[in-house]
């Protein structure tokens, strides 16, 4: 991976796809749930990823002005996805995300440009996460046994500022954050959503190696307050080799 390196990741405090999931509390762990037969309790702790184009750093309330200029600068490339409409909402979608993260089962970052043209200095330019994380109960004998970390988790509510888009901020972020589920947490899957009818989220994670999965119907509100059918995508541990490859050589093309 050309100008990238290797993926540095460090530790913050804690405390530090789509929009909101109306079946979240139904059907994820947090809280009491944790110990029950959804999952286990994990330790999926905010953590700076950073590569060479982009900096992954846990969201807070001091990225919500960046946040929302970045997400004013055009918002047509958003028809499908909820993203936030000024610092208002914006700081109601940020106390959101970190109120997941409290309950564990999220772990959202400010995804930041590396030295930005449009300002010669680094500059956030929109949001995504780690969401549904489950860890499961490893039965004893099992090699895994104990294990604390997360065994799936879904990336989702990604969304980028006009000026990011077709950069390699994306594939970089991507590759951060599948290496960082594959390679740090142990996880056996990870997996992405998006609205059946958002063919440019649904190329884009196609060209990331993921496997479709099928259209779950009817599975939410979308943005337009239209019943919204979900495409489903997942990529195993096994097929990260190749698909890590792939994003190197991809991302090797923005290099200068």
């Amino acid at each position: 991976m050309s100008r990238a390196g290797p993926e540095r990741a460090t530790a913050s405090p804690p405390g530090a796809s789509d929009g909101p999931d109306r079946r979240t509390a139904i059907h994820w762990p947090r809280g009491a749930d944790l110990g029950n037969s959804l999952g286990v309790a994990t330790l999926a702790a905010p953590v700076t990823l950073a590569g060479s184009l982009v900096r992954l750093e846990p969201l807070g309330l001091h990225h919500v002005a960046g946040l929302a200029a970045a997400a004013a600068e055009d918002r047509s490339p958003f028809r499908w996805s909820w993203v936030p409409d000024g610092e208002a909402a914006t700081h109601g979608y940020v106390l959101a995300a970190l109120a997941g993260q409290e309950a564990g089962h999220m772990v959202p970052f400010a995804t930041v440009r590396l030295d930005d043209p449009s300002t010669g200095a680094d500059r956030v330019v929109g949001c995504t996460r780690f969401c549904r994380i489950e860890g499961w109960a490893w039965p004893a004998g099992s090699a895994r046994h104990g294990k604390v970390t997360p065994d799936t988790c879904e990336i989702g509510y990604t969304w980028l500022a006009a000026s990011a888009q077709r950069t390699g901020v994306n594939v970089e972020a991507k590759l951060l954050m599948v290496s960082h589920a594959f390679e740090t947490w142990g996880a056996e899957c990870v997996s992405w959503r998006t609205d059946a009818r958002n063919e440019a989220s649904r190329r884009a994670i196609e060209r990331l190696g993921a496997g479709f999965e099928g259209i779950e119907r009817a599975e939410r509100l979308a943005v337009d307050g239209t019943v919204r059918d979900t495409a489903r995508y997942s990529m195993l541990a096994a097929e990260w080799p190749e698909a890590k490859a792939a994003l190197r050589a991809r991302l090797a093309r923005h290099a200068p």
